[in-house]
Parts: C-alpha cells; sequence; structure tokens
C-alpha cells in the first residue's frame, strides 16, 4: 500500500509541473508567433477555437480567458498522463532527460495530427507541413514533455526527506 504522504505530494508535484510546462509553452508561443505580429490575446484565442471554431476571434477577452484555462487544463492533463505512465514504466522516471523530449515529441504530434483536426478549429483538413514546425516540435520536446518527466520522476521518489 502507498504511503498517504506519498499520495498527498504527487497532486502538487504534477499541478506545479503543469503550471511550469504550461508557461513556457505559453511564453515560446508568444514569442515566435509575437515575433511575426501575432498579439498574446490572438494565440490564446486560437487556442479557444478549440471550442468555439472562428467564433472565438471575435468574442474578445472572454475566449482569451477559455484559451488558457483550455492550455493549462490540457497540460494538466498531459503532466498526469505522464505521472501515470512512469507508475507503468519506471524507465521513463529513471531517465526523465531521454524519456521526457520523446513524450513531449508524441504530445506535439498528437496534438497537431489529431487534437487539433478533430477539434472546432479544424478546416476537416491535416495543416500542412512547414520548417516551422520542427521549431514547435524542438519546444514542446523541451519545454512541455522534459519538465512532465522530471515531474513524474519526483513524484514517484516521494517527498524530499525533511
Amino acid at each position: 500500500m502507498t504511503p498517504s504522504c506519498f499520495r498527498r505530494a504527487v497532486a502538487p508535484t504534477v499541478f506545479l509541473a503543469a503550471a511550469f510546462a504550461g508557461s513556457l509553452d505559453l511564453l515560446y508561443a508568444f514569442a515566435f508567433w509575437g515575433a511575426q505580429g501575432v498579439p498574446p490575446v490572438r494565440i490564446l484565442q486560437s487556442i479557444a477555437s478549440g471550442w468555439l471554431g472562428r467564433e472565438a476571434y471575435s468574442v474578445g477577452a472572454p475566449a482569451a480567458v477559455l484559451g488558457a484555462l483550455s492550455h493549462y487544463g490540457i497540460v494538466l492533463v498531459m503532466a498526469w498522463a505522464c505521472y501515470r505512465v512512469a507508475r507503468i514504466w519506471p524507465a521513463l522516471a529513471r531517465r526523465p532527460w531521454l524519456f521526457g523530449p520523446l513524450y513531449g515529441a508524441v504530445l506535439y504530434l498528437a496534438m497537431t495530427y489529431v487534437v487539433v483536426p478533430l477539434s472546432a478549429a479544424s478546416n476537416g483538413q491535416w495543416p500542412a507541413w512547414q520548417w516551422s514546425q520542427l521549431a514547435h516540435l524542438a519546444a514542446h520536446m523541451a519545454l512541455v514533455g522534459t519538465p512532465c518527466a522530471f515531474a513524474a520522476a519526483r513524484a514517484l521518489r516521494g517527498p524530499a526527506p525533511g
């Protein structure tokens, strides 16, 4: 049986990983798209367009809030899934520097080629391949997958001696 102190330590670790990875991912998106003249509110509205379709761009701030909440909710599920996988497959927790980036790549591919095409944001087609996708893939590997894997490893070690 798992000690209750261990179970209590898991949730905060996963939530912190989600907050950290989600923030890094948004900062990357703001920087990448901001360099091309896209304001942060538009990026958050594009996330909300997964729920609202094109209407997200005309709703204004409420759609941006929905986009931010959705983004962090998705990253929370990603961090929790990583922890759950690491419980079943301990190699992920033993080598987060190796499997974290691989996890991030899987997440990027799933979001780009499954989740978004099935959402209301989709035009019914897969996105056309562009060179910028390599930057997005690398960012997801480093900024999302790696923090999730390190958090899973930390959560599986249990609370720090104190």
